[in-house]
């Protein structure tokens, strides 16, 4: 495909968000218990990204704003469905399934983050919550782990799910769409 038949979507900052919010999530899945400050950095990390993100979800180009890709829960549902028929209708963004991920991803990012840093506080007196947990006792640094566990299992599947839509509308559509994250670039209608 030349450049002329290309568009620009996609612009370097959601790209380098996109891209350093996986890592750090990846990061911070796979040293879970064994390497707690390298854990946390990477939770930083996320939290940081996610107040990057919800930013520049207001104010950033036009394919980045969420007024351009959250959906009503009936079009996100009319969506799969065209999908499910192999009929899905094309977008330049996120279509309405994708734009719905984004915003589950946030959501249960920002959980994992939150129970991350009341874990942090509680079990290890540490980070900006330790000051909430210094009288708590055990049992709540347990229930929040448990919690925390939960999110970040829960975002590992959402994943898992977001990478098989990815898949599925770029053979859908024929597009490469993981490209089109690295470069910033799609098809032009």
């Amino acid at each position: 495909m030349n450049d002329t038949n290309q568009i620009k979507v996609w612009d370097p900052l959601v790209r380098i968000f996109h891209w350093t919010l996986a890592s750090a999530f990846f990061i911070a899945y796979i040293t879970e218990d064994d390497w707690l400050d390298i854990h946390v950095f990477a939770g930083y990390t996320i939290a940081v990204l996610i107040a990057f993100r919800l930013f520049w979800g207001l104010i950033g180009t036009r394919h980045a704003r969420f007024s351009d890709f959250v959906r009503p829960p009936r079009e996100v549902l009319a969506y799969l469905k065209d999908m499910a028929t192999f009929h899905p209708k094309r977008y330049n963004g996120h279509n309405p399934a994708g734009g719905a991920m984004v915003v589950a991803l946030l959501l249960s990012l920002t959980m994992t983050v939150i129970t991350g840093m009341s874990v942090y506080g509680a079990e290890e007196m540490a980070g900006p919550l330790a000051d909430l947990f210094a009288n708590a006792p055990k049992f709540v640094g347990d229930v929040v782990e448990e919690v925390h566990e939960f999110f970040a299992n829960f975002t590992l599947f959402l994943v898992v799910f977001h990478v098989v839509g990815v898949v599925l509308a770029g053979l859908q559509h024929g597009e490469n769409l993981v490209r089109s994250m690295f470069n910033g670039k799609k098809r032009a209608e």
